[in-house]
C-alpha cells in the first residue's frame, strides 16, 4: 500500500487511520506525486488551497476498486490546519470503509486514551448528549464505544475529585520473568538467563529509591500510590522483594498512601512466603493473571503454569488477606475459541475478584507472535470482548479505565472492570495522565504532569545490564525531574 500526501503533511494521523483497516503493514510514503504513477494499492490525500476555499480530496484504490470523497473548507476557518486534518481523516475513513467493508467502531479516534478526551469534554461543561453527538458526527465513533467511554469517565470522576494537586505515584520496575510469553513486548529478561544480574540490580534499585526520595524531600509532595510492575515482580525471591519494599518504606513517607499494588502476574512465581512478605510490607492489592482458563492456550502462548496453579494462587492471596485482587484476561489468544473464552470469563467471575482487566491481543514488533499467524488473525476477539463486557456488567462490575494499543485485534480496546469502590487509582492515573508518576528501575518511564497539564517524560536505561552499567549517569538525569517539579508542579 502506497500513501501519497499532496499539499499537506498530516502523515502521522492519517497513516493511523489507514492502519485501522490495513494493520501491521509497512506503507510506502510519498509526497506531492500524482497517483497515476502507481499501479498498486494506494491512498491519495490532497489539500489544494484556493483564493477563498480549500479543496480536500481523498482517492483510495484497493485491488481493482477505487473510491473517492471530497469536501471544501473556508480558508478563514478557525483552527484551519486542525480542521483540514480532521476532514481528511473522515474522508479517508469513509473511503476505506466502503472499499474494505470493515467496521472501525472507534472511528477516527486513533489515540490510545479515548476516555481522556471524554473527560476534557465533561470538564468543558458538555452534556452527555453533546458528547455523544460530537463523538458520533465529528469522530465517527459507534454508539457502543461512546457508551463505554462515557461510563468509564463517569466512574473516574468520582475518584479524581479526591486527588491532591501535589500528590504523586511511584512505579517500581522489576524486569524479570520466569519465561517470555509469546505475545509480550515488555522489557523483561528470564530469571534463568539473568540470575547473576538480579542481586546487583536490586542493590542499584534500592540506591535509586534512596536518591529519588532525597530529591523530592521537603517539596511538599505526598505519595499517593505505589505500583510494582514488570516483568513479573514475584520472579524475585521473598527476601529480595522484602529488601526493595523496606527500602521504599524507609525512604518515603507512606502515611498518606491510598493504594499499594504488586503484580504477582504468573502463578508459577507465587508462594505463600512471597505473598506474606508483600502483605507485611504494606501492599494491599495484587494482580494474579491467568490470561486464559484453558491449559492448552496457556501452553500455546508459553506460560509455564496451569489453570489449577492459578486458582490455588488466587485462593492463597485471599487467605493471606489482600483486600483487592486483579485478574487479567486476553481476548484473541492463539488457539483460543469463543466458547473457551466464555468459559474463562465464567470461571473468573465465579472467583469474584475485585478487578478484572479484559485485554485484547495486540501483536507488537518485539513479540514472538506476528500478524501473519492465521490463528491470530482469524480469532473472533470482538465476540469475546463483547461477551465479557456483558457478563461483567450483569455481575455488578463497572468500567473504570480504558486504553487502546497499536496492532490490536479488530481495533478493540483494553478495559479495566471493578466492583464498586474497588477501582485501582494507579491505573486511572497512568491512563488519564493527571498525576505525576515517578518511575524507578530498568525500562521505567517517569511522567511528570505540570500545573498547566503539560507533560515531561524521563526515561531510565532500558535493559537491566545497561541500567547497572550506567547507573551514575542515569542518576544525573534525575536532576531533570527535580528541576521540572520545582518549576512546574510546586
Amino acid at each position: 500500500m502506497t500513501l501519497i500526501f499532496s499539499g499537506n503533511d498530516f502523515k502521522y494521523e492519517l497513516e493511523s487511520v489507514v492502519k485501522l483497516f490495513i494493520p501491521a503493514t509497512l506503507f510506502d510514503i510519498h509526497f506531492d506525486i500524482k497517483p497515476e504513477y502507481f499501479s498498486n494499492d494506494f491512498c491519495f490525500i490532497r489539500r489544494k488551497k484556493g483564493k477563498k476555499e480549500t479543496y480536500l480530496y481523498t482517492v483510495c484504490k484497493i485491488d481493482t476498486k477505487t473510491y473517492k470523497k471530497s469536501q471544501s473548507i473556508l480558508n478563514s476557518s478557525h483552527n484551519y490546519d486542525g480542521e483540514c486534518e480532521m476532514i481528511l481523516a473522515r474522508l479517508l475513513f469513509n473511503c476505506l470503509t466502503a472499499l474494505t467493508g470493515e467496521s472501525a467502531k472507534w472511528g477516527i479516534l486513533t489515540g490510545v486514551r479515548p476516555v481522556k478526551r471524554v473527560n476534557k469534554m465533561l470538564d468543558s461543561g458538555m452534556s452527555k448528549q453533546d458528547i455523544e453527538k460530537e463523538l458520533s458526527e465529528k469522530f465517527l465513533c459507534e454508539k457502543s464505544k461512546i457508551d463505554i467511554a462515557y461510563k468509564t469517565a463517569i466512574t473516574q470522576r468520582r475518584l479524581l475529585k479526591d486527588m491532591s494537586g501535589k500528590s504523586f505515584s511511584l512505579y517500581i520496575s522489576i524486569p524479570f520473568c520466569p519465561s517470555r510469553c509469546s505475545y509480550c513486548s515488555f522489557v523483561s529478561q528470564s530469571v534463568e538467563s539473568s540470575i547473576n544480574l538480579i542481586p546487583e540490580y536490586i542493590d542499584r534499585l534500592c540506591d535509586e529509591i534512596a536518591y529519588t526520595a532525597d530529591m523530592i524531600l521537603g517539596k511538599g509532595l505526598t505519595l499517593d500510590t505505589i505500583y510494582f510492575g514488570g516483568g513479573t515482580p514475584t520472579s524475585l525471591e521473598a527476601n529480595q522483594l522484602e529488601k526493595i519494599m523496606k527500602a521504599i518504606s524507609r525512604h518515603f513517607d507512606l502515611s498518606a498512601l491510598r493504594e499499594y499494588t504488586v503484580e504477582a502476574g504468573r502463578a508459577d512465581t507465587i508462594t505463600r512466603e512471597k505473598l506474606e512478605v508483600i502483605k507485611f510490607c504494606g501492599a494491599d492489592r495484587v494482580s494474579i493473571n491467568p490470561q486464559t482458563m484453558n491449559d492448552s492456550v496457556l501452553k500455546a502462548i508459553g506460560r509455564r503454569h496451569t489453570v489449577k496453579q492459578f486458582v490455588e494462587s488466587f485462593k492463597l492471596a485471599k487467605e493471606v488477606g489482600f483486600k483487592s485482587i486483579n485478574t487479567d484476561l486476553i481476548a484473541g489468544l492463539p488457539t483460543d475459541t469463543v466458547e473457551s473464552f466464555k468459559n474463562t470469563t465464567e470461571e473468573i467471575i465465579a472467583l469474584e475478584p475485585e478487578n478484572v482487566t479484559v485485554h485484547t491481543l495486540s501483536i507488537k514488533r518485539a513479540a514472538d507472535l506476528n500478524r501473519s499467524s492465521g490463528t491470530v488473525i482469524d480469532n473472533p476477539a470482538e465476540q469475546m470482548v463483547d461477551y465479557a463486557s456483558q457478563r461483567l456488567i450483569e455481575r455488578g462490575y463497572n468500567p473504570y479505565y480504558l486504553y487502546r494499543q497499536k496492532n490490536m485485534l479488530e481495533n478493540l480496546e483494553n478495559i479495566g472492570w471493578s466492583k464498586p469502590n474497588k477501582e485501582s487509582l494507579y491505573n486511572i492515573y497512568i491512563m488519564e495522565e493527571n498525576q505525576s508518576i515517578i518511575a524507578l528501575g530498568a525500562g521505567a518511564s517517569t511522567k511528570l504532569v505540570a500545573k498547566d497539564g503539560n507533560l515531561k517524560r524521563i526515561f531510565n536505561y532500558k535493559f537491566p545490564l545497561e541500567y547497572i552499567k550506567h547507573f551514575d549517569l542515569m542518576l544525573e538525569k534525575k536532576n531533570e525531574a527535580k528541576e521540572f517539579i520545582e518549576q512546574n508542579i510546586l
